[in-house]
């Protein structure tokens, strides 16, 4: 399953194993495990939910900041209550990998929607 727009790609490929999703964003990409890309779901429909929550609270210019974090994710949104983007930090358990990602508005949004539709459409 591919999904791809100019400045993002999202790849599920459970044939190739181990890191067998793919994102990527403007000039970079990273693979993750199943149970990583599970955990990263997760973690983005909690702050989803979060961001739901206050949102009628939020006047249209103020500026949010939200973070969450479940070993191995790190994750922060920041921006208005309509455009967002987020960062995020793996510190592997495993200890074989680390990185950090950053998704610009308004990629956060589309890359979130299709990562949920992604994992849902597993089920």
């Amino acid at each position: 399953m591919l999904k791809q727009e100019k400045d993002w790609r999202l790849i599920k490929d459970l044939k190739k194993g181990k890191y067998c999703f793919l994102i990527g964003a403007n000039n970079w990409s990273v693979e993750l495990q199943k149970s990583e890309f599970y955990t990263l779901y997760s973690l983005l429909l909690k702050l989803n939910a979060q961001l739901s929550d206050i949102k009628n609270s939020l006047l249209d210019e103020e500026f949010i900041s939200l973070e969450i974090e479940k070993l191995p994710w790190y994750i922060q949104l920041e921006g208005k209550k309509n455009e967002w983007s987020l960062r995020f930090v793996f510190e592997s358990q495993e200890q074989t990998r680390s990185f950090e990602m950053y998704w610009p508005i308004p990629i956060a949004q589309n890359l979130f929607h299709e990562i949920k539709n992604m994992w849902e459409s597993m089920d």
